[in-house]
């Protein structure tokens, strides 16, 4: 392994700290006893320093340590983990300044207890193995943590579109143009512009643009729809103007080398959603539409078509709005897809505001709810042949009573083949909420008992069920197992 400066420092601050704590020394201690400043050795031991090899012969001199054992990387067993851990460079992959962690706080209180944090970081390894969770799964598991911390609202990002706007005279109660977003990719950034047939390559079958750094040349896909034309044109334009490097050159995308490229392409995105959805004009149209007592579907579709956007750019932009600006603090966005012909339906992305809500990701295979109105949506669209079909349901969970009113859209999947994908968000319900929501108390929306999966669901008698509860089952055993032998435990004491 190249060892890395930072590295080599790392290992000399855990190795002088636990030579200074075995010997029972303070800081100040070793301070005064080595004539060493208190800031200074502080500094080694969090690895931001490393000292002259005078002061490391002072050092073990005083520690009663030898030189050489102060400057080998070899760790003593109970510091070992740390080592593999640092070595690994899982420190390096997790995004820590997001989160406002110090590399450096996080390698103290491994030091502090190393066997304890070992077997807990060695535990979420196994799981993550076990779960066949990729380097790129774990970026975005961190960008999801960021984004629902922030409840999915980013002013600075809101406050960048508006200054965009005013720069171009961009009139947020109008929608832009692609004539005018490619006019101010080109003119303004000096972009060349091509369309060309990614089809005719089966390896960019999936592919809806790449960006040429060297000519600054965007390739578009001739097969793409106006509502993704303008995406990828106003998340080019929000690279250019938020002064973006680290970035991703292909739409979808093929892999992320670093964590700044997720995050990058989250901002990207964001700026472009905010653009082509304008937060003012959305608020006037939720509201409109908030103070309809009986909706109609194809109302909320009408609403989507007011902006040149896909279902899951308008759904996605509902979770900026609705909690800044409706204070709705709990809500959920749920993308699934199905392939047309099987039986599986799959959650590739969520979003959970304020709290984890109760419809889920589940990793075990198991069969998702077919109560959802996410999977009904998918299963109408094919029965009925619509390119978009939208439907909505009070869904009320079995296990907990909360209900959530959920929105959803069911459109062919523009990344695959034979696949359909819906797009949900759902909110829980609570009395503030049915003030601002008219119609839930009326019978315009449908009301459905659900469960999360199948296999952990105990609503009976349903008819679209598509796994027996087996999960609960054996729960339900042990729980009668373990009530039994409580009672023998009692009868024999």
């Amino acid at each position: 392994m190249n060892m890395e400066k930072d590295y080599i420092k790392l290992i000399f601050g855990l190795k002088l700290k636990q030579a200074r704590t075995n010997k029972n020394l303070s800081l100040f201690g070793l301070a005064k006893i080595t004539e060493l400043s208190k800031s200074y050795l502080n500094e080694i031991e969090k690895g931001k320093k490393y000292p002259k090899t005078e002061k490391i012969i002072l050092l073990a001199e005083k520690l009663d340590v030898t030189y050489d054992h102060m400057v080998s990387l070899k760790l003593d067993n109970n510091l070992a983990p740390i080592g593999e851990i640092l070595k690994s460079g899982i420190l390096k992959e997790i995004p820590l300044d997001l989160f406002g962690i110090q590399e450096a706080d996080l390698i103290d209180i491994i030091a502090n207890a190393p066997a304890k944090v070992n077997a807990f970081i060695s535990t979420i390894i196994e799981i993550a193995q076990h779960y066949n969770l990729t380097r790129e799964s774990f970026f975005l598991a961190s960008l999801r943590s960021y984004q629902e911390a922030h409840n999915n609202y980013f002013e600075e990002l809101e406050e960048k579109v508006l200054l965009f706007c005013k720069a171009f005279h961009i009139d947020g109660e109008t929608t832009i143009s692609i004539d005018e977003l490619s006019a101010i990719l080109i003119e303004e950034y000096g972009y060349s512009i091509k369309e060309i047939v990614f089809s005719e390559q089966e390896e960019l079958g999936d592919l809806r643009s790449i960006f040429v750094p060297k000519s600054k040349t965007l390739l578009l896909s001739v097969g793409i729809d106006y509502s993704q034309k303008a995406f990828i044109l106003a998340k080019e334009i929000a690279y250019n103007f938020l002064e973006i490097k680290e970035r991703l050159y292909t739409f979808s995308w093929i892999k992320f080398d670093n964590f700044d490229q997720v995050l990058n392409n989250f901002y990207a995105s964001y700026f472009a959603g905010a653009l082509l959805i304008p937060r003012e004009r959305l608020i006037n149209e939720l509201n409109l539409f908030l103070s309809k007592t009986d909706p109609k579907p194809q109302e909320m579709i009408q609403l989507m078509n007011k902006f040149t956007v896909s279902p899951e750019s308008f759904y996605q932009r509902l979770t900026n709005i609705l909690p800044k600006d409706f204070q709705i603090k709990n809500l959920f966005f749920l993308r699934l897809s199905h392939e047309i012909g099987t039986d599986t339906y799959q959650i590739k992305k969520e979003l959970h505001i304020t709290n984890q809500q109760e419809p889920h990701a589940n990793e075990m295979n198991e069969h998702y709810c077919r109560r959802w109105v996410s999977i009904k949506t998918i299963v109408e669209s094919l029965k009925q042949k619509k390119e978009h079909f939208f439907d909505a349901q009070i869904s009320r969970y079995e296990n907990s009573n909360n209900e959530y009113l959920v929105f959803s859209s069911a459109t062919p999947d523009p990344f695959k083949k034979n696949c359909l994908r819906s797009i949900s968000v759902g909110i829980l319900i609570t009395p503030s909420i049915k003030k601002k929501f008219k119609f839930i108390e009326g019978n315009s929306v449908q009301r459905q008992l659900v469960g999360v999966t199948c296999e952990t669901c105990s609503v009976q008698n349903c008819l679209e069920r598509a796994s027996p509860s087996i999960h609960l089952e054996q729960k339900l055993r042990n729980e009668k197992t373990d009530a039994t032998v409580q009672e023998y435990l009692a009868k024999f004491s």
